[in-house]
């Protein structure tokens, strides 16, 4: 198997990594290098200069601003906007409902919703999660009866990401409840300012708000935001899934963080020698770095597959979600190692860019990485946990 790049494919990722040099806003990049966190502003700001570049959805068909790009092209985009580094696009937008829409919703639906996703004039949120039906999902008990033109929504979702910002919620209801559980459900567009709709912020460890509840007290939703066929949607929920599985590796993002990891440790600590000269910190840098790079290979070896044999889900896959949440967070580890006794505060001021009201404890860039450290325990958790993980490669590869 040949995993070099062709001249055209280099070509291409020369064509990216400019482009992102130039057009990405250096306030945004400067953000993401010292792990502060982004507004809703520079997710939109971002996400507009690349649809205006036709680089916002390019996993879509081509009719609705896709690109016509391999799975190589694809990967290399990612890569490059992960060590840019960039903000991704929405991905409840650009990976999720999108995607969705555009291969189960009618004309309709994909003519209002589909041009305002791709520009992040409406940003959707995931209404999947609930207490009790985690990775359990098909235990879900949010309900959606039937009433004349619309149905009437009851119920709770968790964990909703960034849904303080949403303008619409895509959410998996059970609209039959004498049906086995994965028989019986739907797939809503639901809009986030109807009457009944309460979102409560669920602050995390890292004192961050990015999740939240959502409650739905007799929501009314018209039955045209029904996508395809009522008591289909967990269809449409493993088509969604299965979108979002070559990208979770993020390879990109970690070659910046070990980057960044490896410019702080090149610095002196209140007169001490730099970190990086430290034989046992280099041992444990280097260990992850050839874990980096066997990813990396695996994860070309997926594209390369998917360039021979189409977009069909791979379960190989799987082991780049383990391995990928693995590494990233082995590199906080080592960047909580770097701080020192400096990780122990937690200094909001310095994460949400607020004014200081008083002088930060230690150097100011440590301000982000005990928050870092303690947000990524949850990447082995999100997008089907890492055991759930175990079990893929188990029954799909090895064949237990």
């Amino acid at each position: 198997m040949d995993l070099r790049f062709t001249d055209e494919e280099l070509a291409f990722r020369d064509e990216v990594r400019d482009f992102m040099r130039t057009k990405l806003p250096e306030k945004t990049r400067q953000k993401i290098i010292e792990g502060r966190h982004l507004d809703k502003d520079d997710y939109v700001t971002w996400q507009r200069i690349l649809n205006a570049k036709g680089w916002a959805v390019p996993n879509w068909p081509v009719e609705w601003g896709g690109q016509d790009w391999s799975p190589v092209q694809q990967y290399i985009w990612l890569d490059e906007m992960q060590q840019a580094p960039a903000p991704s696009p929405l991905p409840f937008n650009v990976s999720m409902v999108g995607p969705v829409i555009a291969q189960f919703g009618d004309a309709a639906q994909k003519q209002k919703f589909l041009p305002r996703c791709a520009n992040l004039d409406d940003w959707w949120c995931q209404g999947f999660s609930e207490p009790g039906a985690g990775s359990d999902l098909a235990s879900l008990k949010t309900s959606a009866k039937r009433d004349g033109d619309h149905y009437i929504v009851n119920g709770q979702k968790t964990w909703t990401t960034l849904a303080q910002y949403a303008d619409w919620i895509f959410c998996l209801v059970r609209t039959d409840p004498a049906a086995k559980k994965q028989s019986g459900i739907s797939f809503l567009l639901i809009d986030m300012k109807a009457p009944g709709i309460i979102v409560r912020p669920i602050v995390t460890i890292d004192g961050g708000r990015e999740v939240n509840e959502v409650f739905f007290d007799d929501v009314r939703v018209p039955v045209e935001n029904l996508v395809g066929e009522e008591n289909k949607g967990w269809d449409y929920a493993k088509f969604l899934l299965g979108n979002e599985r070559t990208g979770i590796a993020r390879v990109g993002m970690s070659k910046e963080r070990i980057r960044r990891l490896k410019e702080l440790a090149a610095m002196e600590r209140d007169g001490d020698k730099p970190l990086i000269e430290d034989e046992r910190f280099r041992a444990k840098l280097a260990a992850i770095e050839v874990e980096l790079k066997a990813l990396e290979m695996t994860q070309l070896r997926v594209v390369a597959d998917a360039r021979r044999n189409g977009d069909k889900p791979d379960p190989k896959s799987s082991i780049l979600k383990i391995k990928g949440s693995e590494i990233q967070q082995a590199i906080t580890e080592l960047l909580l190692e770097l701080v020192g006794p400096y990780a122990l505060p937690y200094q909001r001021e310095y994460l949400e860019d607020e004014r200081w009201n008083e002088p930060p404890v230690g150097p100011e860039w440590a301000g982000a990485l005990a928050p870092a450290y303690f947000n990524y325990r949850k990447v082995s958790i999100y997008g089907g946990s890492n055991e759930i993980q175990h079990n893929i490669v188990a029954k799909a590869i090895l064949g237990f």
